[in-house]
């Protein structure tokens, strides 16, 4: 019987390493791995690929991204990349001029390091957009930057308290300076434009090619709902779902309102329903326990210096509160929800583990499995809790270095030994927890080879800056694991990640084989063609 499609000629990772040189498809379904003996599967019409010392791998999946407002701001005021608070409203200004006809200016990315203490003010949108309201989440979107009219259709002023679960920045006189966190963004937010459905749906399609030609033939899409304004995706899935567009696989969380307790679980139970179709499954949940460290709301167990070195008040913010999520995670974990944990502070990791503790006591145990996604400070106490829980570590590799956002805006904050306790990913791989991988796109590229490439180097992508926490580094095959099979796994595509027979062919071939050139190279590595269930999905110019 001929193969559908056939790959010879170069290295191939199985799950036992790279033991293999061919590789034969038929339909959806890897149906023979081998050697030089499998070109007797060519027939007439087979697709024969010659690898030509190219790796062949499992197709990446991205355990932890946002899709479809990575889509959008991709079309509207794209600040992302920009590293000056120069460039970053000279790029408003711009936007701006072209759009006359927007009443609103969104969009963003901006980075928090270009501007002082990461919080750019209103008069400087003043300056370039005085008429107009603009509403401009940061690169993290855990923060947002609004002109004068913004604040003014949003009746904020000196006297409006800070919502519970977010800040509004203000100036020496008690004015709000320009900058939301957290939870006070939707008090702009909630006032933008909505995107249209038709906008909602393109946008999908435009973020699935660019993922595409990165490799990448499956994700979680970790926010599906309503949240801070943002647009819910899910009637773009299901669109997508429904009329074959969507070709990757994709695994939507359930967004869990935080100011709301277990009431809206029968909510949830209608939406799995609801939202699962085709190639679109929404058996996931996403509990989000805190903010993040740059600006200060990441759950600490102890608090955050000043930038005198000395302890503040501030231990972060719990958006969900930790006497209760025992309860709501044990309750999801018994109706067979996955729990999807936004976990950045040693606190809030703690909590999640505590919560999966409890679920895993009360449920005994399940195939749900949780995972805690950014872990960026983990107490050297939990480390270990991860494989005991059988609780997976989301990885988003490409914050684990020096730049400017760590270096000034975070080790300062949280003190050497605290600082030293980030984003453990060898800790935690010899601990025997497993790992998946996820970039979190748009806050950071969703490029895998980049993030393989920091996890290996602990190093940006052409950068020179010292080592972060070396004894942290992974092997390239273990980062390449998380970024496959490990990311599968929390997806439950127990028939993917990996080259083996009976499995999806959701495969990849890069342009090189990464394993053969040193790890300060991998970045250079590109995808040169990309298949789901057998079907091209992407080549490359030069493929």
């Amino acid at each position: 019987m001929h193969a559908d499609l056939l790959f010879t000629g170069g290295p191939v990772l199985t799950p036992e390493g790279r033991t293999a040189t061919a590789v034969a498809v038929t339909g959806d379904r890897v149906t023979a791995v081998g050697h030089d003996e499998l070109r007797e599967l060519a027939g007439p019409r087979t697709e024969v690929v010659d690898l030509a010392g190219r790796l062949l791998l499992p197709g990446f999946q991205d355990a932890h991204v946002h899709p479809v407002p990575a889509g959008l701001e991709l079309t509207q005021c794209d600040l992302s990349g920009l590293t000056t608070a120069e460039e970053t409203v000279a790029a408003v200004r711009a936007y701006a001029e072209a759009h006359p006809d927007r009443a609103w200016i969104l969009g963003g990315g901006w980075s928090m390091e270009a501007f002082e203490g990461g919080t750019p003010t209103r008069e400087l949108l003043d300056a370039v957009v005085p008429d107009r309201p603009v509403y401009l989440p940061n690169r993290d979107h855990h923060g947002a930057w609004v002109n004068s009219r913004a604040l003014e259709l949003a009746g904020i002023d000196r006297n409006t308290p800070d919502p519970a679960d977010g800040r509004i920045e203000r100036d020496a006189a008690g004015e709000p300076s320009g900058t939301l966190q957290e939870g006070a963004m939707r008090l702009v937010g909630e006032l933008a434009p909505a995107a249209t459905a038709a906008d909602r749906l393109a946008a999908l399609l435009h973020a699935q090619r660019h993922l595409h030609a990165l490799g990448i033939t499956a994700w979680q899409d970790a926010l599906v709902g309503d949240f801070l304004g943002m647009d819910d995706p899910a009637g773009a899935y299901l669109t997508a779902a429904r009329d074959g567009s969507l070709t990757a696989r994709v695994t939507g969380a359930l967004w869990w309102d935080r100011d709301r307790g277990a009431e809206q679980i029968p909510e949830l139970v209608a939406k799995r329903a609801e939202f699962s179709h085709g190639r679109f499954r929404a058996g996931t949940v996403k509990l989000m326990l805190d903010g993040v460290a740059e600006n200060h709301t990441a759950a600490l167990l102890d608090p955050y210096l000043d930038r005198c070195g000395c302890a503040t008040a501030n231990r972060g913010k719990s958006f969900i509160h930790p006497e209760r999520l025992p309860k709501y995670v044990t309750e999801l974990d018994a109706l067979g929800f996955q729990c999807h944990f936004h976990a950045l502070g040693d606190r809030a990791v703690r909590d999640a583990l505590d919560a999966v503790e409890a679920a895993r006591a009360a449920n005994g145990p399940s195939d749900t499995r949780p995972h805690l996604a950014h872990l960026q400070v983990v107490h050297p106490d939990d480390v270990p809790r991860f494989a005991r829980l059988g609780a997976t570590a989301n990885i988003q590799p490409l914050w684990a270095a020096h730049e400017p956002q760590m270096d000034e805006l975070t080790i300062p904050f949280l003190g050497a030994e605290r600082a030293a306790w980030q984003y453990p990913f060898g800790s935690l791989l010899r601990s025997g927890a497993r790992l998946a991988a996820g970039s979190d796109w748009p806050v950071s590229s969703p490029d895998p080879l980049h993030g393989v490439h920091v996890a290996v180097n602990r190093v940006e992508p052409g950068g020179s800056a010292p080592v972060f926490l070396p004894d942290e580094r992974l092997g390239l095959a273990d980062a390449l694991t998380a970024y496959t099979a490990g990311s599968a796994y929390v997806n439950h595509l127990d028939d993917g990640g990996r080259v083996a027979v009976g499995a999806l062919a959701d495969l990849v071939v890069l342009d090189r084989d990464p394993f053969a050139g040193p790890p300060e190279e991998i970045a250079e590595t590109r995808v040169a063609l990309t298949y789901v269930g057998g079907e091209r999905v992407h080549a490359a110019a030069d493929a």
